[in-house]
Parts: structure tokens; C-alpha cells; sequence
């Protein structure tokens, strides 16, 4: 079982945001790797410290996780909390450290690590698929370290991607530090390039990656596949493949969140005696049942028959919407009937009041 968010910082469920960053730096810097070189237990309670404070120190993420715990990130695929590798932490909570660490933006020794560029591909998903949610073999064109490149630090730099400038003032003397023009912060240079790659060592490379997709995604939403992008120079890491989901238009389902919309069009007849239809799903088919004297506008919901929730609590409905088919043309027999029918001050159609075989007689006119 994984631990509670806020006793991994020590803070109370009533803490402020202030007191969530600070609880967050304080535990940080007391496992940071530079502080505890090749201590793993250290850098798993950095991890978990980083990890905690993801979701604590979003509002959004925060209350997600005070109403339905750690099942609120579940099975996400890059949603919310979790898989987050040291360089994830180190790009997102760097700003945290302040100068607590010379230059804060990797590991080992102050040393600078740096990372591929990311990827981007769009992915068109039936709603189905959606649905259930699906495993895509996806080819990408990736830039990857060429057969026999080597590496060495930067001599701009001495590997550590900063370079640092004094300067005098009327103050005293101030030193800042900037990203190293010579390797772009990366620390390190090509010093044997084979002559089919590029100015970094790298060549191209297609690959199929398995893009594992949720039940429950939406349209315009991102999935981060980690470690798929273009490869980093040096001892750099890979960026990342970022998936776009794009939902196709299904022809007569429509989506509203969670929820599944089906316009179901029935007759007169139909509507006055009541009947049993089948609906086409996406999963399969489902019978219901109408009520005699079921009204045009009627909604009824077929509970769990929507879409699951992205963040793994509850399903959502299918909404069957009830439409009553009125005819544009009548023979003359019809035309009477409901003539009949108008001029009868005291007919009320309802199955309740009415003469069952006077709605049976509807059911064979217009059937």
C-alpha cells in the first residue's frame, strides 16, 4: 500500500500551500543526490518526496487526491502522480532549491544533464477505443546516437553546462552563471563523429513504440511516452514522445464527458402501447424497454453504460433520448382516424383511460 502524501512531508491535511512547499524543500535537500552519493534509500525518499509534493502542490491534483486517495492517479499513463524519473523531478522542481545546490538542474556532483528534445505525434482514436482504451504500435522517426560516437567534457565548461562570469560594481564583485555557448549547457562535446551523422552524432532512426492509451482519454489530451523523443548528446537523456488524442465523430453516439448520447427514434403507435428496443453500442448491443404512453423528449438513463473515468472512479451513462416520429403524409384511412380522433372531445391518449384495441388499431395503421 502507498504511503499517505502528507506524511511523506510531514504536514498536516489542513496545511497551506506555503507550508507544502516548504515541508517539500526542506525534505529534498536532506536526500538530495549530491548530498547522499550512492545512497539508494536516499534517493528513493527523494522520489517519493518529489512525487508527494506533484500532487499536493496542485490544487487541482490536491483535492483529487483528498477525495479519492492515491486511486484518484491509478493506471493514468503519465496522469497525475507517479513514474517520475530524477530528471522529471529536476525540471519541474528545480526553481524549489533556490541556489541550494550551485546551479541546480541534475545530479551527481552539480554536474548538468542534459536532455533530448521531444516528439510529437497525433493519434486518431474511434470511440470504441475510447472506450476500452487500446494499445497503439506507432512508428516514429527518432534521432538516436550514432554507431561509434564518442564524447567528451566540454573544455568551455568542464563538463558542468555553466559557465560563470565575475564582474565588478560599485557593490563588490558579482558572479553569474550562464549556459556554456560552446556545448548549449549540454557539458559535453562530440570528439569522434562518424560521417553519416549530424553535428551532435546523431543520425535518424525509425521506431515502433507501443503507445499504451486509458479508457476515458479525451479529445485534445496528451500522453507522455518517456525516453521516446530524440536522443541527448553526451551522457544526456532522451526526451520524451508526446501523443496528441484526437476522437473521430462516431456516427450516432455523441459524447459529453463521461456521458453517451443516443437519439432514439420511435412511431405513434410505438409511443401509445409501449415496446422493447434494441440499441446499438459500442460494446454490444442493449435492449430497453418503453413504457406505454411514453412521451417525445422523455431522457432515459442506462447507468455505467458511458465511458470510464480517466482517473479510475466511476463510469459514466448512456442517455437514450426518446424521439416520437410524426408522418408528413396519411392515406385516407389514417387521415379519418385521427380527424376522429380531434373531433372526440373526450378521447385522452393514454393507454390507462383509452380502449386497448383502439390502440391496437393504431399499431396496425401505421405499422
Amino acid at each position: 500500500m502507498k504511503e499517505d502524501y502528507y506524511e511523506i512531508l510531514g504536514v498536516s491535511k489542513s496545511a497551506s500551500d506555503g507550508e507544502i512547499k516548504k515541508a517539500y524543500r526542506k525534505k529534498a535537500i536532506k536526500y538530495h543526490p549530491d548530498k547522499n552519493p550512492g545512497d539508494s534509500s536516499a534517493e528513493e525518499n527523494f522520489k517519493k518526496a518529489a512525487e508527494a509534493y506533484e500532487v499536493l502542490g496542485n490544487s487541482d491534483k490536491r483535492a483529487k487526491y483528498d477525495q479519492f486517495g492515491h486511486s484518484a492517479f491509478d493506471g493514468n499513463s503519465g496522469f497525475g502522480a507517479g513514474g517520475m524519473n530524477m530528471d522529471d523531478i529536476f525540471s519541474q522542481f528545480g526553481d524549489i532549491f533556490g541556489g541550494a545546490f550551485g546551479g541546480f538542474g541534475g545530479f551527481g556532483g552539480g554536474q548538468r544533464r542534459s536532455k533530448g528534445s521531444n516528439l510529437r505525434i497525433r493519434v486518431n482514436l474511434d470511440l470504441k477505443e475510447i472506450v476500452l482504451g487500446v494499445e497503439k504500435k506507432i512508428k516514429v522517426k527518432r534521432k538516436v546516437k550514432a554507431k561509434g560516437v564518442t564524447y567528451k567534457n566540454c573544455n568551455s565548461c568542464n563538463g558542468s553546462g555553466q559557465v560563470t562570469r565575475i564582474t565588478n560594481t560599485i557593490l563588490g564583485r558579482m558572479q553569474s552563471a550562464s549556459t556554456c555557448p560552446t556545448c548549449n549547457g549540454s557539458g559535453q562535446i562530440v570528439s569522434n563523429r562518424p560521417s553519416n551523422s549530424d553535428l551532435n552524432g546523431l543520425v535518424d532512426f525509425e521506431e515502433t513504440v507501443l503507445v499504451k492509451i486509458p479508457a476515458g482519454v479525451e479529445d485534445g489530451m496528451q500522453l507522455k511516452v518517456s525516453g521516446k523523443g530524440n536522443d541527448s548528446k553526451g551522457n544526456g537523456v532522451s526526451g520524451d514522445l508526446i501523443v496528441l488524442i484526437q476522437e473521430n465523430e462516431h456516427p450516432f453516439l455523441k459524447r459529453e464527458g463521461n456521458n453517451l448520447h443516443y437519439d432514439l427514434y420511435i412511431s405513434i403507435s410505438d409511443a401509445v402501447l409501449g415496446v422493447s428496443k434494441e440499441i446499438e453500442t459500442v460494446t454490444g448491443n442493449v435492449r430497453i424497454k418503453l413504457e406505454p404512453g411514453i412521451q417525445s423528449g422523455k431522457i432515459l438513463r442506462l447507468r455505467g453504460k458511458g465511458l470510464s473515468s480517466i482517473n479510475s472512479y466511476g463510469s459514466g451513462d448512456l442517455l437514450v433520448h426518446i424521439n416520437v416520429w410524426t408522418p408528413k403524409i396519411l392515406n385516407k384511412e389514417q387521415k379519418n382516424f385521427f380527424e376522429q380522433m380531434k373531433n372526440d372531445e373526450n378521447f385522452t391518449p393514454s393507454p390507462e383511460k383509452g380502449d386497448k384495441s383502439f390502440f391496437e388499431k393504431v399499431k396496425d395503421m401505421f405499422s
